[in-house]
């Protein structure tokens, strides 16, 4: 039960990861893109695999830098020329897995490192240049329950080497990493033993080309470094400098790295405890990384939030611009001045302010019933004025959200190739084709109200089109806007509007007209910038960020916590579920015994006692 719960809970949290998105460029979004990757093929290549099938053979994989000596040590292992040694080595994209032939099974799927394609030692032409995998190798000198991993180098200077090399380091049980006395301190295999110390991976480390009578001084400074690294606990294994036999270690360098693998695959407890620290410390380091993925989601969605608002806020205040400019007087300026006094006349006009407008009135009265030729150009100026305003918001709307974006790193990236600062190119076409439907709008209003007039429907039949002209007029005018002359002016021409549309339609007609027209005005421009902003958000929209937050995230790292409290080392890998030794024996396996045995029968009686006594 206890098994099936963490299964399930480890799927959900790999679900969960598998579905996140960063598309955002945050302050988060580098390093929780690489926590992503790291934790899914944490999850996929060794602790899913390895809670599915606790019985399968113990995964060694062998890392280190550049000429370090790790295909050497593989083969003075195995007592063959498994993995060839050299800069050239195929090791480099296609690493060799060295197993018995009874455990083929355990790697010829995709149980572990599914992404990676597979072939054997009878399958090895063709693997130059093609995309990484594992060549499998069969040798009878492998113990049943162990399989070494050749990996690349981790300072390769391809970073796809590199990569794979941590890939292939994040799937071991066993971490047998080998540098050398002259390389030891380097920097880049210290990140990566770093690395090994937050996710409690079990390490040994090979301590290779000491000189002879310096094994001391070299390896009890490494291991100082290991305890200030937090891996105090890990095995360190020092081999001197020596000549090479047939270009394989002697059995006497090779002997205490056999022993302790052999060890591992052979000694349930120490099997047990091995997978243990590795597989619990890689559950802690994956639900750890976990919740900072769920704040790096957190932040992708408020990042998401921000620049929406961004684009809200500048095409609102576009809004707020037509509205005040189509109400407060400012249209009747300049061009549909003109042409209102066209209708009107000027000396009239101001004939009124003294006399009224009364024979003002009489005079529109006229040019609505068709009398006088100004109403096409009173239509088209009101068209051109109302066209340039809305094109004025539409520009300064584009170019405040593109501001705002390009001060925004994650908006920064998403304007990469794309003319956002300028309104869009057929907007000219578009607000004039709206215009000109607002004013068919307006029209149909004066048509329909005058429908039901039957005192006014000669009139209209004579000046529908001019009642709509001079209902326009009434649509924008107010002195909100204006100062000085134009007051006077605009104001009198407002008076004046209102007061013929009042005597055809009558006063609460007049507003109800005015303001469904200016509704219908509204829709039209608010459709117009709605269409202009969706240049912004549609970029939002593809990259997916304002999907979840974090919260499921950290609701499934805390389901696995809670599975793992349940869950012993005892109970996970006890002696039922591992696998029964045998087979073959690694090269150098008790030679270190081997060799003490023949010191004692050099030594005197006494001296061989005293040594038994002290071992």
């Amino acid at each position: 039960m206890e098994h099936d719960e963490l299964v399930g809970a480890l799927l959900a949290l790999r679900e969960r990861v598998a579905e996140l998105r960063l598309p955002l460029e945050t302050a988060a979004a580098p390093n929780a893109r690489a926590d992503r990757t790291r934790v899914l093929d944490q999850l996929d290549d060794y602790l899913l695999p390895r809670l599915r099938d606790p019985g399968a053979p113990v995964l060694v994989v062998v890392g280190g830098s550049t000429g370090a000596g790790k295909s050497t040590v593989v083969n003075s292992l195995v007592g063959a020329e498994v993995s060839p040694s050299g800069v050239l080595r195929p090791t480099t994209r296609w690493p060799v897995l060295v197993h018995h032939p009874l455990d083929v099974r355990w790697f010829s799927s995709d149980r572990v490192l599914p992404s990676l394609t597979r072939a054997d030692a009878a399958g090895e032409q063709g693997l130059t240049g093609a995309r990484p995998g594992l060549r499998l190798v069969a040798s009878e000198a492998v113990p049943v329950g162990l399989a070494l991993l050749d990996a690349p180098d981790v300072d390769s200077v391809e970073e796809g080497n590199r990569i794979l090399a941590a890939q292939l380091l994040g799937a071991a049980d066993v971490w047998l990493f080998v540098t050398t006395a002259a390389r030891y301190a380097d920097a880049v295999p210290w990140e990566l033993l770093a690395d090994a110390a937050r996710r409690g991976t079990h390490l040994a480390l090979v301590l290779d080309r000491v000189d002879p009578g310096a094994e001391t001084a070299v390896g009890d400074h490494l291991r100082q470094m290991l305890a200030d690294a937090g891996l105090a606990s890990a095995t360190v294994i020092v081999v001197p400098e020596v000549e090479l036999e047939d270009g394989l270690l002697p059995e006497a360098a090779i002997g205490p790295i056999a022993d302790v693998l052999t060890r591992t695959a052979t000694d349930p407890a120490f099997r047990a405890a091995a997978l243990a620290e590795t597989w619990d410390g890689a559950v802690a380091d994956v639900s750890r990384r976990a919740l900072d993925l769920a704040t790096a989601a957190d932040e992708q969605q408020a990042a998401d939030v921000r620049l929406r608002a961004a684009v809200t806020a500048a095409y609102a205040t576009a809004t707020d611009q037509i509205a005040h400019a189509t109400s407060d007087g400012s249209l009747l300026r300049g061009e549909v001045l003109a042409r209102w006094q066209d209708v009107v006349g000027t000396s009239e006009w101001f004939r009124s302010l003294e006399q009224g407008v009364s024979r003002l009135r009489d005079r529109v009265v006229g040019f609505v019933r068709g009398r006088r030729p100004a109403e096409p150009a009173l239509v088209e100026a009101v068209a051109h004025g109302l066209s340039a305003v809305i094109q004025d918001a539409a520009e300064e709307a584009a170019e405040t959200a593109h501001s705002a974006w390009r001060h925004d790193p994650a908006g920064r990236a998403l304007l990469d190739g794309l003319a956002l600062s300028r309104a869009s190119t057929d907007l000219r076409a578009r607000t004039a084709e709206q215009v000109r439907a607002w004013q068919g709008d307006v029209l149909g209003l004066v048509e329909t109200e005058g429908a039901d007039r039957r005192t006014t429907a000669r009139a209209l039949s004579y000046g529908v089109n001019g009642l709509g002209a001079v209902l326009m007029v009434a649509v924008f005018a107010s002195t909100g806007g204006l100062t000085g002359a134009e007051v006077g002016i605009v104001g009198g021409s407002a008076l004046l509007a209102q007061r013929v549309l009042e005597a055809v339609f009558g006063d609460e007609a007049v507003r109800r007209l005015t303001q469904e027209a200016h509704e219908r005005l509204a829709l039209r421009t608010d459709a117009l910038l709605d269409e202009e902003s969706s240049r912004f958000t549609r970029q939002l929209d593809a990259t997916g960020a304002a999907g979840r937050d974090g919260d499921d995230l950290r609701a499934t790292a805390a389901r696995v916590r809670s599975a793992m409290s349940t869950r012993t080392a005892a109970a996970a890998w006890g002696k039922g579920d591992l696998p029964a030794g045998g087979g073959g024996h690694l090269r150098g396996t008790g030679a270190v015994a081997r060799s003490d045995e023949v010191a004692e029968t050099e030594q005197p009686e006494r001296t061989r006692w005293w040594s038994r006594w002290w071992r």
